[in-house]
């Protein structure tokens, strides 16, 4: 039986348990809809306050010459500010160290005067005198940032970045290249090897509650990963001279510009690739947009009488011809096709050998030697020594022209056999003749010889492709005629390297006027070479961009003469020691 007594706990109990029964629904409701009905909004909600960090930059990478000297770092540098504010809160509060006293200080670290450390104060507060920001001094180096943040001022703050130097300024600075305002990379190596320089940015994250706490236990860190290290086959010192060279002699034959490139023969490498007008990367502003590539990849001329050699070696392999077959030659002819093909000089009909054709450099006698092979064959042997095909890639590089046979018409068929109606920059003409010497065998030409990742794994380019473009008895053949080109030309006495033997050869090029023509007495000269003949190690361009003083090939000669006996110097590459062969005759 149910009394009064024992109804009164019960209902008690009943109802609280009503109670918690209904708050508890009322909670499962609430975290339905948040957990399901409005999950999307609240997780897009928390995100605005849970999530924070900060990127951690790495850093680029450098890149070295052939000998591991620095052409290019980054290093990191500060901008220093002030806070007006907070000096001035702190003079009232009569701190340890006075604001005029502290200005000299900072004076003292960054160079400045006390009074003008306090000017940049002053003027911020007259524009605003709450004002909370004015720049102190940029790109302070991090001996300078020690010293100052050991001055411990409150109102003194840093903002590090990162900035690229050039060690060595303008020496291969249009082969390096340069980054613009935003750290990308616009030319040069810099761009060419973005994949082993370019560093990866690391971060530091973690997750804070509405009140800006950092939650325990969130904290995340990503470490940077610095950029790798480009070694170069150039060597600085050899390619400081030759800009030091060419820049005097461009400018005393009144020319636009000047390049000199040299390779090795048994590798292919590039040794030095330097040109006048230089940049300097950590100048930009002291150059031109057109002088801050590298004219060496970027420019292409008609090669002129330096691919004679080119037509000979067809005409060797294609037609049986020797450095003594014959050819009559005026230094005027019209041909039966109605084209007119002059000579340089004045000169009556001589009966030239293949040898003295190139010693005297007749486009006529050449004219007739390189059609003894047909249009399709001298075509092939063109593009056998690299005419018309980029030699390694190199930003901004051009490939030349080189027309199919099916346009060249009555002229070119002949002005092709003298390096007329097609072009090739200086790298090709240097891949060429290192064919030449290297008994024939064309090797790719590099600029590359490892990358160096952070964490020391050395990575290298593949190996450069070898070809056998003539036979090593065409190239003895071509070797000892460009020697007689060296010793029997006009430019003899003037190339001469004391204790080597040498190969030379000129070209006189005529510079298009960008309307199929070409401009009246202006001339692109070229001068390439090898030696020593008895054991080839080095080829040298040399070029010049419309020299005044003197318009033919000789104007490279003095430029050329320096530029190969300092390379036999730097190389320490020993003297010949075998004679030359007896002289080739000129005439048959």
């Amino acid at each position: 039986m149910t009394t009064r007594a024992t109804r009164g706990p019960r209902r008690r109990t009943v109802v609280a348990l009503a109670v918690i029964l209904t708050v508890l629904a009322t909670f499962v409701v609430r975290l339905v809809d948040i957990q399901v009905v409005s999950a999307d909004e609240h997780v897009a909600d928390s995100l605005t306050h849970l999530g924070a960090g900060s990127t951690i930059p790495g850093q680029r990478g450098s890149i070295v010459d052939a000998g591991g000297t620095v052409l290019a770092s980054s290093v990191m540098v500060y901008d220093a500010q002030l806070s007006p504010q907070v000096i001035m809160l702190l003079e009232d509060k009569d701190p340890d160290l006075p604001w005029a006293e502290a200005s000299e200080k900072i004076a003292a670290v960054t160079g400045q005067t006390g009074d003008e450390v306090r000017t940049i104060v002053a003027d911020a507060l007259a524009l605003d005198s709450e004002s909370q920001y004015a720049p102190l001094k940029k790109s302070l180096t991090t001996e300078q940032y020690i010293q100052l943040r050991d001055l411990k001022l409150k109102y003194l703050h840093f903002e590090a970045r990162e900035t690229r130097v050039y060690p060595n300024g303008a020496v291969a600075g249009n082969i390096l290249g340069f980054l613009d305002n935003t750290g990308t990379a616009q030319a040069g190596i810099e761009e060419m090897e973005e994949s082993c320089l370019a560093p990866v940015d690391g971060e530091e994250s973690y997750r804070t509650g509405k009140d800006g706490i950092v939650i325990p236990g969130s904290e995340r860190l990503v470490e940077a990963v610095n950029g790798g290290t480009v070694q170069l086959t150039i060597n600085s010192d050899l390619n400081w001279y030759l800009q030091q060279m060419i820049a005097e002699e461009a400018q005393d034959q009144g020319a636009k510009g000047g390049t000199v490139t040299v390779v090795e023969v048994k590798t292919g490498k590039i040794r030095a690739a330097a040109e006048w007008p230089a940049m300097d990367p950590n100048d930009l502003d002291s150059s031109t947009p057109e002088t801050r590539y590298s004219q060496i990849f970027h420019k292409d001329f008609e090669p002129g009488s330096t691919f004679k050699a080119i037509t000979a070696a067809a005409a060797i392999e294609g037609a049986g011809l020797s450095p003594w077959s014959t050819a009559s030659a005026s230094s005027r002819e019209t041909f039966p096709n109605g084209a007119v093909i002059n000579d340089s000089f004045t000169h009556p009909e001589f009966n030239y050998t293949l040898a003295g054709a190139l010693i005297d450099s007749s486009n006529v006698a050449l004219s007739k030697f390189g059609t003894t092979v047909s249009p399709e064959v001298r075509y092939d042997y063109l593009q056998r020594f690299g005419v018309g095909e980029k030699t390694l890639g190199f930003p901004s590089e051009v490939a030349g022209l080189l027309h199919p046979v099916s346009e060249w018409d009555n002229q070119s068929l002949y002005t092709t056999t003298f390096g007329q109606y097609f072009s090739v920059t200086s790298p090709q003409l240097a891949g060429a003749y290192q064919a030449i010497a290297n008994g024939g065998e064309k090797i790719d030409l590099s600029l590359i010889e490892s990358c160096t990742g952070a964490d020391g794994t050395v990575v290298t380019p593949d190996a450069p492709a070898h070809e056998q473009v003539v036979t090593e008895q065409t190239a003895a053949q071509l070797t000892r005629m460009l020697e007689n080109v060296a010793v029997q030309g006009g430019n003899a006495d003037r190339i001469q390297v004391p204790g080597y033997r040498v190969t030379s050869k000129t070209g006189t090029a005529q510079v298009s006027d960008g309307n199929g023509g070409y401009k009246e007495g202006v001339y692109y000269t070229s001068m390439v070479g090898f030696a020593p003949v008895d054991d080839p190690q080095y080829v040298v361009v040399v070029t010049l961009d419309e020299p005044t003083k003197v318009v033919s090939s000789a104007a490279t000669a003095s430029a050329f003469q320096k530029a190969m006996t300092q390379v036999m110097k730097t190389y320490r590459v020993m003297p010949s020691t075998v004679p030359m062969d007896e002289l080739l005759p000129k005439f048959g």
